[in-house]
This record gives structure tokens, sequence and C-alpha cells, in this order.
């Protein structure tokens, strides 16, 4: 049995009382009290799979009503924070007490890495109390749908995986030269023609997300507290939307599919309502899909869009987003614009500082942080990797880990941040393990920067927990690399 505080990431306090420690037995229960059902069942299934017991849910309990032999009561009470949660583990029961189900969620993933792997029997949860909440209210990942279509499956599978170390929020990236993930009332032709076979990076990876397959992972993911936050990037990265609509083109001419890795090279025409009534359809689409309150813009790497049209676009798309009742968010770029203080510009280059960024904060904005060399999962661990880029730098586990989101920029503080995400790109990508690959063990130490207090963290402290999680792993079926940083178990 590890130490109470042994889990990813790092909770904020931890007091532990090795003498407290609670047996999970064949007379356990889980009692929920009221508005605590869904996490006390997503609870009792960690239990089950850790003891084989039947372990029970059985509702009503009360935070006063006492239950001995190893109880597990949840409770909602005040004070936790949003996903804040207190877990309190004595000899004859436990309790899991927060404000939210997401908190009682989060909860659940620290006890989840308490428990054994998998076993038939007993199981001991140790003694004492933690409190804990997290950082930044937002802590992300993003899967890139367009370079690389990933099957709905295959998304649930990765958000199963992400929900374990708390990360909240999905960010798909779902359109790009290379291809149109996402079905579109109205244009059908951006998934039959540039979802369809040929589409991706060098052909290899067509498909696309049905309305109705696309709310259904929408679902899947609140339903593990997890927020997905959908991107349609423009005015750039449209050339899968040229080609399949050439009157988006400037002269109505078809343009060629590309599957190749440049970037910058395509652009909207800013200057044609036509644009803007295709826009507004899709922003109306995918907000009306999209139960979150974000709708990702794109804005990057708009080489071809001069900077004059690139602001007279924004102007003109920024509303439309707050329209259909969304949140914009968008890289950093848009910040050369001086959007409004709702805008979250997504910081994602290496530079030591941005001016825009800086000003957009000074305006009122948050900023997400996802600075390439710390943050972008498909970077190389190290020269030798098989998969991966490495225009950013090599980014092994130490430097994904070794870094503080408020100190990143200058004039972006702590209290300027929305959070922090971790992208994966997926040019390199053509498979299910590939993307567990890349994300594995890195993940975990983005997401400890995300949820846990700085002064909490410690390198060497991490890695032992880290390499305690690698059977874990190994039994879930989930492909990692096996850094020479972290001494496996």
């Amino acid at each position: 049995m590890g130490g109470l505080g042994d889990v990813l990431p790092v909770p904020a306090r931890v007091r532990p009382v090795p003498a407290a420690a609670c047996t999970i037995g064949p007379g356990t229960a889980v009692r929920a009290a009221p508005g605590t059902a869904a996490v006390a069942e997503q609870l009792a299934t960690v239990l089950r799979a850790a003891t084989g017991y039947p372990v029970p849910v059985q509702p009503g309990l009360s935070v006063s009503a006492a239950a001995g032999g190893g109880a597990v009561r949840l409770v909602l009470e005040d004070g936790h924070g949003d996903e804040g949660y207190r877990l309190d583990v004595r000899a004859d029961a436990v309790t899991v007490a927060a404000q939210t189900p997401a908190g009682l969620f989060a909860a659940v993933q620290t006890v989840r890495q308490l428990m054994p792997v998998a076993g038939a029997g007993d199981a001991v949860l140790p003694g004492g109390v933690i409190e804990d909440r997290p950082r930044f209210a937002y802590r992300g990942a993003m899967l890139d749908l367009a370079r690389h279509y990933f099957t709905p499956d295959e998304v649930r599978s990765y958000i199963d995986a992400i929900a374990q170390f708390k990360i909240n929020h999905l960010h798909l990236h779902l359109t790009d030269d290379q291809g149109w993930r996402l079905e579109i009332a109205g244009w059908p032709r951006l998934t039959e023609v540039s979802g369809g076979p040929g589409t991706g990076v060098d052909g290899a990876g067509p498909g696309f997300l049905t309305a109705a397959g696309y709310a259904e992972l929408v679902a899947y993911a609140a339903d593990r507290f997890v927020t997905v936050v959908p991107e349609i990037d423009m005015p750039g990265h449209v050339n899968a939307v040229q080609v399949a609509y050439p009157e988006l083109t400037r002269d109505g001419a078809a343009v060629a599919a590309r599957t190749d890795r440049a970037v910058g090279y395509s652009s909207l025409c800013v200057d044609r309502e036509q644009t803007y009534a295709f826009v507004e359809d899709v922003i109306r689409e995918v907000a009306a899909l999209t139960p979150g309150p974000y709708l990702h813009i794109g804005g990057d790497e708009a080489d071809a869009t001069s900077a004059e049209d690139y602001r007279t676009f924004l102007h003109r798309v920024l509303p439309l987003v707050a329209k259909y009742g969304k949140r914009a968010i968008g890289w950093h770029e848009v910040a050369a614009v001086e959007p409004p203080g709702t805008v979250v510009p997504q910081f994602w280059r290496t530079a030591a500082d941005d001016a825009g960024v800086a000003r957009a904060v000074a305006g009122g904005c948050q900023v997400i942080m996802s600075p390439a060399d710390r943050t972008y999962l498909d970077m190389k661990y190290d020269a030798d990797s098989p998969l991966g880029l490495d225009w950013a730098g090599l980014l092994d586990v130490a430097r994904a880990y070794d870094w503080d989101p408020a100190t990143r920029l200058p004039g972006v503080g702590e209290q300027d941040l929305l959070g922090v995400e971790a992208p994966l790109w997926s040019e390199t990508l053509r498979s299910l393990t590939d993307v567990q690959t890349m994300t594995f063990p890195r993940l975990p130490a983005i997401a400890e920067v995300a949820w846990s207090p700085q002064a909490a963290r410690d390198w060497d402290a991490f890695r032992r927990r880290l390499a305690a999680f690698g059977p874990r792993w190994t039994a879930q079926g989930i492909a990692y690399h096996r850094s020479p940083e972290i001494p496996w178990v």
C-alpha cells in the first residue's frame, strides 16, 4: 500500500494517519447523499474492480448518519470550491465530501489511484485526510482529428485515460487544411469530400463525426466531468473547406487537396459576405451541438491573410461566437486585434514574451498556457523517438514538469490564467497506441502543473509517484513511453 498522498496530481494538503487505514471488504457499500448517485456508482465501480466485491450503492445517507463496517459515504457540502474535495479515511468509514459532483468525481480519481490495480479480496485505503482543490479551473488536453481522424471509440478511450488525472477539458481540433471532421447541416460536402478517403496527412486519416456521433461523445465526456471544446480553425488552415466548396475561394476556382504538413498558405476571403454566411452557419451548428461554454476559432498561422484582413475577419466573427452563447477561445494570434475581455487567447509559441497577449490580459482577457516547448505532446521525447516532431525542441518528462505557468510570460500572472492545456497534433500519428504513447507519461506531468499548488510540486517525488503508475497503464491496456527518467515499477 502506498502513502495517502501518493497520487497524480499531488493533492494540495495531505495529513496521513496510518493507524486509521480503512479496509474495503465484502460488506462495504457506497452510501450516496442526495445529488451524488451518479458519482457514487462510478466510485462503486472502482471499488468493485479493486476487490471483486459487489459494493452496492445505497442512496439517501446524510452526512450525520454514521455507518461503520467500511462504508464509503458521498456528501455535498459548501466550502470546497467548484472542484475541490475532502477525503477523510478512518478505520470504520470513508467520507468523500465536495461542493459539487465535479469535486466528488475528482475525489473518486484519487481513490482509484489508492486502490489496487485489480484484485480479488480486501483492499486497504491509507488513513488520514486529503483536502484538495485545483490551482486552475481549466485543465485541458487537445486531440487533433483533422490531420488524422480518430474514431468515437478511440476518443472515448482517450477521455477515460485523461480523466484519471483530473483533466477536465478535451479540445478537439476538428478542421484543418488536410481534413474536415464534423458534419455540418447545409454544407454536406465538408465531410463527404474533405472527410472522405485520401484526407489527412499523407492521405492516411479519413473519417468524420456525424452530428449525432459528436453529440454522443460530448455526453460521454460530460459524464466524466470533461467539457468538450470544439475547434473550427479560421481564417487560415481552410484548404479542406475550399476543396469542398470552391465558391469560398478568391476566384471560385477549385483548389487541390493537400495532405502534406505545410501551413500558412490558405485563407478565407474576408471581404465577401458569403464567407460570413458560411462561418455563421458553422458556428451556429457547432454551438447548438456543444453544451459547454467554449468554442475555439483557431486563428493561428494565418500567413496568407494580411494583418488588416485578419483584424476585419475577427471583428466580424468574434461577435458571432457570442451571439450563439459561447465564449471564444483562439490561438494567441487573436490577441493582436485587441479582443473583448471574454475572449481567451491560448499561448502556444516558445517565445519568452508576447506583447499582444500581455495587452489582452491588461484588457481583461484570461489566457490558456500551452507553450509548445513545455506542453506539445507531439514533440519527440528524445532524438530517437520514432513518432513526433521537433520544431519546438525535444520534450522529455522533466521538461514537461519543471515550469510555472504563472511566470511563463511577462505581464501574465497567476490571476490572469484560465488554465493549462497539452495539445497533441497528429501529423505523425496513425493509431490510438500512437496517441497513448505520446500522451503518457507527459500528460500527468502537465496535469500536476495545472492542478497542484506550485509549492507542493517536487520533481523527485513526482518521478516516484509516476513510476508506480506504470502497472496501472499496463492493466488498462494503455501504451506509454518508458522514459529512462522514471524509475518504473
